[in-house]
């Protein structure tokens, strides 16, 4: 039976597949419409599985925060065309509001259904690469932000001795800062409390070594490497870090300034920053 463009269009409309497909979807159906879209899912699903070796090495990130909980998802595609792509945005703002909405904490079927959905339709292999939850008390709040168009994601989280400390706008605006700060200085560690004691001993030995050099006494090479385990430990741990907007003070220092001004206790608590296409994250 003839096809019309105007069948054609029609079916394309209601699954965003290319008219050439559509129309081998109608003509194999003989005109019946839900047949065309069954088969055109099919050949979907069929093009999903022979795009699954393709390297995905481009994708973005998306956050989305309430007052409960933050979410980060990592999709990847295989260029960076398609990661600027509109339906590809959607999808991941989807998958957020999806994980929020449904308690997800993990990458299950049907959020791999809804990436696939789009392959079939895009026609490039992507991937649903991870997602974040992290779930936020009464007192706990989360700041976040996204460099460009999702090339690198920041969720930073904090806690007051209050709820209504959250309210406040220099409090507010401090947050924002942290998640600015992150994004700039992708600190290795939380803070120096919590770096690997085999990571220090090595930088102890190296600095050592390098003071030794100097000919000095042991006493003068001891407060040597003192000085230089401190102030690399000030350069990888968010909380030690110069404050991107007051290098006068630590992360910290300013974090217990805002929250003393505002009338209670602030606490920055972690820290995670996603980049596209990189191997992990860090927090």
């Amino acid at each position: 039976m003839a096809i019309t463009a105007e069948e054609v269009k029609k079916l394309r409309d209601a699954t965003g597949a290319g008219m050439m497909d559509c129309k081998k979807a109608l003509t194999q159906a003989n005109g019946d419409f839900a047949a065309a879209e069954k088969i055109l899912k099919e050949m979907g699903l069929a093009a999903v599985a022979k795009r699954q070796d393709r390297a995905t090495d481009n994708g973005r990130i998306f956050v989305k925060v309430t007052s409960a909980k933050a979410v980060m998802v990592e999709l990847s595609c295989e260029t960076d065309f398609v990661a600027g792509n509109v339906e590809f945005a959607k999808l991941g703002e989807s998958i957020c509001e999806v994980v929020l909405e449904k308690g997800y904490t993990e990458i299950n079927d049907e959020l791999v259904g809804m990436v696939n959905d789009l392959i079939s339709v895009i026609k490039e292999n992507m991937g649903l690469k991870q997602i974040l939850v992290f779930p936020l008390g009464e007192n706990e709040f989360a700041s976040s932000y996204l460099h460009g168009e999702g090339s690198l994601g920041v969720v930073v989280l904090f806690k007051a001795d209050k709820a209504e400390l959250f309210a406040n706008e220099a409090v507010k605006e401090f947050a924002n800062d942290c998640a600015l700060h992150v994004a700039a200085f992708t600190p290795s560690y939380l803070s120096s409390s919590v770096v690997d004691a085999s990571y220090v001993a090595e930088q102890t030995e190296i600095f050592t070594a390098q003071a030794a050099l100097l000919g000095k006494p042991a006493k003068v090479v001891e407060g040597i490497v003192k000085g230089k385990l401190n102030k690399h430990l000030s350069e990888i741990c968010f909380l030690q870090q110069p404050f991107v907007k007051d290098d006068s003070m630590s992360v910290e220092k300013k974090a217990a300034e805002i929250g003393k001004n505002a009338g209670g206790k602030l606490e920055v608590v972690n820290y995670t920053y996603l980049r596209a296409g990189a191997a992990s994250c860090a927090n």
